[in-house]
């Protein structure tokens, strides 16, 4: 399964730990630098993060002077101030989460637009917005700041942009950036200096007394934090849970499925049914050696990266010093194809001039330049390594190629079990990602691929360990047990729904009058991939689960998917959801299957609700904004 998106309101601790570190005033940190453009990002997954570093980064050559900023660590009340600023420019990287939401790190600038009135007169603003149009509420964060920075009195300098993680983010980007420029450079009267040449942001710096107990070998915060565990966990600290099952749940058929149970007694890690699980994997040690081979590095090194911009709050790209191999194998993305910045920069190392010509014209606007970047790069889904194999006269230096890498991220997983019936174990349910590229290679799904491959007890008796924490959902039961349910999740998007189900029977359990619990379960085939088939034929005995259907699409001529199943039902379930107040949950894939549902049950409410297509699309959405009708879904 992908990673999931439905965004936590209740922020932890964290919050209250940033106010302590929060920098006084970003805007006296740009006069002091002398500064006159700030990046600002919220982001979940980086994304967004790496679009704001090029933004600053940039600036200079365009005649401006950037910094990056992380709105979580500044005071964003003080954006009136810009104006103080002789041509002065906020610019917003926003990334949109969940169902509409603000990434976890933009949440207090959000509360603050939507709370104050401050006069932004004299503060020019720009706004790149990153989404996904499988999701209802494409780039809404993007479109509010936008909107909100104007009618509190800013001057947009460019158009907002709108970026589409479900084409091509970085062509839109891309797209967007080379039109932005030109209009900074009118709006300030700039000049572009013309100098494409690579400007490096952070210097390489190999320490020559080392000592090796001060040296990172994969933490995501405090040295040694894997050594001494210490709560609270979180992204910063993630506890090493032990792996205590891990098994195939199918039967045949060329997928892998698996359920992983991590055990997390004595962390003090609570979770509710429906959260997340994030899991920081590793890559894959194979792909990391032939990396050092080909650019002949020895991986063992220690080194230091060091922002250049001692004023940058961000003082190295990872956790330093670190070895080349720490690096590539914990805390860089290897695996996913490259951005174009990328390859703009790896162009000067390339000896063939033909060579560099290909790689900074993928990285160009042009028609020409975008069409070879989808074909060469992403359609063929070649990573780093399938570049630099492909490609034999490029040979960057592996600090420069390590300085570019973004950051690997963690995967989230919809846990698979309830806290208050396992509150000492957290259970996954994944398909490993496996498939042939065009050029003949493999591509393997970082997560998956590396927690499929974690045996309980290893043959020298050690016990496996993921690094994890757990992100609080939206996606709940109903907070009365007598509300009916109905859980629609196609393959691994059972996952949440295994969580519910428990939760539920334990209700039954306390006596509790349990409203009707109904399932639509979609798979392959009822001989191959029928997850969970004994516990969920055990609920059903129990009387737990009112009703299993199975839409098992490919055992019969025709598909039959889990709206076709929900359209037969379509009597009860409209009384279900009109008079008895029913709660529906939706899993699984973003692209298809929850647009498919969704369209469903607009039918439902035009063919026995007798609305029109108008009033049934309303009614549905009124259903979204009461918490009746949840999605937790991926693209």
């Amino acid at each position: 399964m992908g990673c999931v998106f439905s965004l936590p309101k209740e922020r932890q601790a964290a919050a209250a730990r940033v106010t302590l570190q929060r920098e006084t005033s970003f805007i006296e940190k740009m006069k002091k630098t002398n500064r006159n453009m700030v990046v600002f990002y919220g982001s979940q997954t980086g994304t967004a993060e790496e679009f704001c570093g090029r933004l600053s980064k940039d600036a200079q050559r365009y005649g401006m002077r950037g910094m990056s900023a992380d709105p979580e660590e500044y005071d964003m009340s003080e954006l009136p101030r810009l104006a103080e600023i002789d041509n002065s420019l906020a610019v917003f990287c926003m990334a949109t989460y969940g169902e509409g939401d603000p990434t976890d790190n933009a949440q207090d600038f959000y509360d603050w637009m939507q709370e104050n009135d401050e006069d932004l007169k004299g503060v020019n603003f720009a706004v790149f917005g990153l989404g996904n149009k499988t999701y209802e509420h494409f780039n809404a964060m993007g479109k509010y700041t936008d909107k909100r920075l104007e009618e509190l009195g800013g001057k947009r300098i460019y158009d907002l942009g709108m970026g589409d993680d479900d084409g091509n983010l970085e062509e839109d980007f891309v797209s967007w950036k080379e039109q932005f420029w030109p209009a900074v450079c009118e709006h300030f009267g700039v000049e572009a200096t013309g100098d494409d040449t690579s400007i490096r942001q952070y210097e390489l710096v190999v320490p020559t007394d080392i000592n090796m107990n001060k040296v990172y070998t994969g933490e995501m915060g405090r040295l040694k934090s894997f050594e001494t565990q210490k709560p609270p966990f979180d992204a910063k600290n993630p506890y090493l849970a032990t792996v205590a099952v891990n098994r195939q749940l199918n039967q045949s058929g060329d997928r892998h499925l698996m359920h992983i149970e991590l055990d997390i007694s004595g962390s003090k890690i609570r979770y509710d049914s429906g959260d997340h699980v994030a899991v920081y994997p590793v890559n894959d040690v194979s792909i990391v050696n032939r990396i050092g081979q080909i650019l002949d590095a020895d991986l063992d090194t220690v080194i230091s990266l060091n922002n250049l911009d001692e004023e940058s709050n961000k003082k190295h790209p990872f956790p330093c010093p670190t070895t080349y191999r720490t690096a590539l194998t914990h805390y860089l993305d290897i695996t996913n194809p490259p951005r174009t910045n990328v390859l703009f920069e790896l162009a000067q190392y390339a000896t063939d001039p033909k060579d560099q010509d290909t790689l900074r014209k993928m990285a160009s606007a042009s028609p020409e330049g975008k069409g070879l970047y989808q074909s060469w790069v992403l359609d063929a889904q070649r990573n780093i390594l399938a570049v630099l194999e492909d490609m034999p006269s490029l040979h960057p230096t592996i600090d420069h190629l390590c300085e570019l890498l973004p950051r690997l991220q963690a995967r989230y997983y919809s846990i698979a079990s309830s806290g208050k019936v396992y509150p000492t174990m957290v259970s996954i349910c994944a398909v490993v990602v496996e498939f042939q590229t065009s050029t003949g290679r493999t591509f393997n799904g970082v997560a998956t691929n590396w927690l499929k491959n974690k045996v309980v007890v290893t043959d020298n008796g050690h016990k496996a360990t993921v690094p994890m924490y757990v992100r609080k959902s939206q996606f709940r039961l109903p907070f009365k047990a007598s509300n009916p349910v109905v859980m629609i999740g196609p393959g691994t998007g059972i996952a949440p729904f295994m969580g519910f189900l428990q939760e539920r029977g334990w209700m039954k359990e306390q006596g509790k009058d349990v409203g009707e619990t109904i399932l639509y379960f979609g798979c392959r085939r009822r001989n191959e991939d029928f997850l969970y088939q004994q516990e969920l034929e055990e609920f059903e005995k129990a009387g737990v689960l009112t009703q299993l259907n199975v839409a098992f699409s490919r055992d019969q001529e025709g598909k039959v998917y889990v709206q076709h199943l929900l359209k037969k039902n379509k009597e009860h379930l409209w009384k279900l959801i009109h008079t008895d107040n029913a709660h529906l949950y939706i899993c699984g894939d973003a692209r298809n299957m929850a647009r498919d549902v969704q369209n469903t049950f607009y039918d439902i409410a035009e063919e026995v609700g007798g609305l029109t297509h108008t009033q049934a699309v309303a009614y549905i959405k009124k259903l979204m904004t009461k918490g009746r009708y949840s999605l937790d879904v991926w693209s």
